[in-house]
């Protein structure tokens, strides 16, 4: 019998990678199930991989249930819109060990077991209290930020807005992630471990430009704004506060020099060396130029 690995935040830029790892790595002896709250969409978006679809909201608890039923193992993402942990992502959790389901990967944080403020280092210790087998995916920041959250400021207006002072900050691809998750996924030896997952360098904002600069062939500047000019500009884009307390959060670490931090747990796990930021320019450039 295939063993069945649901995926919270399909539709996301980890999720969607899993599952296309599951997919390619092992996808005869696992059923892939993903979570989506839009059946036809993601019917749409996934046609060429072998997935199925079940509806989960993670607010709309009588989802929940369901979903999980005769799942085995879990991959957990937190969307980055809920901050109320014991309404909407607790219940989760506690559906996983009322459903029996044997082991959960967790996406985490890097520094999260230092880092309390962040939300992560309280769903980390209450999935530690179910007694489910867990891994724990603690990586550093991820490139696509550039590409997702900071696409348009980047496209649009050849800048990077970001509060992080002079700090250097390392940075992972997604899509080496995505490999680590569906290993451990579907793996053995990972239970109750935390891997912290990280580039081979680390840059500062100013390098990053610069070198966004070289590859795109036109000049992109580092603002290096303060927290108030950040958080004014974020709410007139329209981010909810919770969400822009949080970057702000991860950014001051990065000013602070806490986010320059590299392990070599990822070419352990893969065998490989990191995706490096270079390579991910050259593979996402089109993203960037309108």
């Amino acid at each position: 019998m295939k063993e069945k690995i649901f995926i919270t935040g399909a539709t996301g830029q980890v999720g969607r990678e899993t599952i296309q790892k599951l997919a390619e790595i092992n996808h005869a002896e696992v059923e892939i199930i993903a979570g989506v709250r839009d059946m036809k969409k993601a019917q749409t978006r996934f046609a060429n991989l072998p997935v199925t679809f079940r509806l989960f909201d993670f607010k709309e608890i009588e989802t929940i249930s369901n979903a999980l039923k005769g799942i085995d193992c879990l991959f957990l993402i937190r969307p980055p819109a809920i901050s109320q942990l014991k309404k909407w992502i607790y219940p989760v959790i506690d559906q996983a060990k009322i459903h029996g389901i044997k082991k959960m990967v967790f996406l985490s944080l890097q520094g999260v077991e230092k880092n309390p403020i962040v939300p992560h280092y309280k769903i980390e210790r209450y999935i530690v209290q179910t007694n489910i087998s867990y891994t724990f995916l603690r990586p550093s920041f991820f490139m696509q930020n550039l590409s997702g959250t900071h696409r348009k400021e980047i496209q649009e207006s050849n800048e990077i807005f970001i509060p992080a002072g002079q700090g250097k900050t390392n940075f992972i691809d997604v899509r080496d992630i995505a490999e680590v998750a569906a290993l451990t996924l579907t793996g053995k030896g990972h239970e109750n471990k935390a891997y912290e997952l990280t580039g081979m360098y680390s840059y500062d904002y100013y390098e990053v430009a610069e070198l966004l600069t070289q590859k795109l062939g036109r000049m992109i500047t580092y603002k290096n704004p303060s927290i108030v000019s950040f958080f004014l500009r974020k709410r007139r884009e329209g981010l909810w506060t919770g969400i822009i307390l949080v970057m702000i959060a991860l950014y001051t670490m990065a000013k602070w020099g806490k986010a320059d931090q590299a392990t070599n747990e990822l070419t352990k796990l893969l065998g490989r060396k990191p995706i490096t930021l270079s390579q991910f320019i050259d593979d996402y450039k089109q993203v960037w130029m309108g």
